[in-house]
């Protein structure tokens, strides 16, 4: 029987090391465009957009996580994801999710009234918010949960 090929991967914030292990592959959210990185991929750095990452572990189990943004880099027996944030799907709580979008999105609307606001910041907010919820409906769907909300 064929030996498994692996990666060593591993998602870093400033807080702390999110994921670090063994995997088959990761698909990443670049702002080139997705990119799934297998053990042999060339070497590449690129910034990441918000979005969802998705691990392919050894034994056909996926993780799935949200970052805000960031770096990868891409080494010949190794991937970094440096992440502004990064959380796994399991921690996150979509009704926090959803009160953080709402707010975001409100002042959005309220930036055409003269209302001072970082609209650049505001973005990158309703992005992160944006990738936690495909983060979450993934993981749902995933386990099974039926979760199924637009966005």
């Amino acid at each position: 029987m064929a030996e498994v090929k692996t990666i060593k991967f591993q998602i870093v914030t400033p807080e702390r090391v999110l994921f670090e292990e063994d995997i088959l592959q990761v698909s990443i959210s670049t702002t080139s465009g997705e990119i799934t990185v297998l053990p042999g991929h060339i070497p590449l750095v690129s910034v990441l957009q918000p979005g969802v990452i998705e691990v392919k572990l050894p034994g056909d189990s996926l993780e799935i996580m949200s970052v805000s943004g960031g770096f990868v880099e891409v080494m010949r027996d190794k991937v970094v994801v440096l992440a502004d944030t990064a959380e796994r799907a399991e921690e996150l709580d979509e009704k926090r999710i959803k009160e953080a979008y709402d707010r975001a999105e409100e002042l959005k609307k309220e930036t055409g009234q003269d209302i001072e606001v970082d609209t650049v910041a505001l973005k990158a907010q309703i992005d992160k918010e944006s990738a936690r919820f495909r983060a979450l409906r993934r993981w749902r769907r995933l386990k099974g949960d039926g979760f199924d909300q637009k966005n």
